[in-house]
């Protein structure tokens, strides 16, 4: 598609192809649209009417996270093997959080470790950004209505979330949900393979196939509780491997397809 074809902004963003980032440009924020080595910059916020305003490179861009959602849902227990090592038992339907949007973080950027929370565990996720409003929709219809998808990480202070019960707390503290680098708007979300690497070691690796509601279910079922709107995000869940992170450590989560996010631990 050329940039220039009209049509409503969830349209030329998925039909372009092209990654959606965030970046920083001449000291100001911007969002444009990548490929593999030049970004588009674009006039207006992504779900806005946006036009074409010139390109600069990719591999120099600063980096930022690349949606700013009104709220994050994210979904507990969705694989397996994550189940066994929690000592779940499966769900009969999927388990909702929330995380606070200021808890978002982006490539590159610091996770903070708070003190006294005791241990502070990552967890890969496939990340999936809401594209058009979204309520009580079926499967099809949140299909449809998915822009992309990006990685994150779904940093948990484990201890604080024994202790309390409930996971609030433990999972909303500021820097502890890493995004990016960009959207993928082109990408297939059942069978992607999704890494965890703290120092380079690989922590979880599992199939997205593995999750025991996929995504569009998942987007379909909290569509249902609550209205999804353009660049919120739903995190689906973690895969067995979760492990604590240590300052000074380097942390990447790696999404076939997508890419990886890389954040060192503060």
């Amino acid at each position: 598609m050329e940039l220039n074809e009209r049509g409503d902004s969830f349209d030329r963003l998925k039909r372009s192809g092209m990654r959606l980032v965030r970046l920083v440009n001449e000291g100001d924020c911007r969002y444009g649209l990548a490929d593999d080595s030049t970004v588009t910059l674009i006039s207006e916020e992504p779900f806005a009417a946006w036009e074409p305003e010139g390109t600069v490179g990719l591999t120099h861009a600063e980096l930022l996270n690349p949606v700013v959602p009104t709220k994050i849902v994210c979904v507990g227990i969705n694989y397996r093997g994550h189940a066994q090592e929690m000592g779940h038992e499966l769900p009969s339907e999927p388990v909702l959080f929330l995380k606070p949007p200021t808890s978002v973080n982006g490539p590159g950027q610091d996770i903070v470790l708070p003190k006294g929370v005791g241990r502070v565990d990552h967890e890969a996720e496939l990340a999936v950004v809401i594209g058009r409003r979204t309520y009580r929709a079926d499967r099809d219809e949140a299909r449809q209505n998915i822009l992309g998808y990006t990685c994150a990480n779904d940093v948990t202070a484990r201890e604080i979330q024994q202790r309390d019960g409930q996971w609030t707390r433990a999972k909303g503290y500021d820097t502890f949900c890493p995004l990016g680098p960009w959207v993928d708007t082109d990408l297939d979300p059942l069978d992607l393979l999704i890494e965890c690497r703290v120092n380079g070691e690989v922590k979880q690796a599992a199939r997205t196939s593995d999750m025991i509601f996929d995504v569009y279910d998942l987007v379909s079922f909290a569509s249902g509780v609550m209205t999804l709107v353009p660049g919120d995000v739903v995190l689906t869940g973690t895969p067995a491997g979760i492990g604590p992170l240590a300052r000074g450590d380097v942390v990447e989560v790696a999404v076939e397809g997508i890419g990886t996010l890389r954040n060192r631990v503060a």
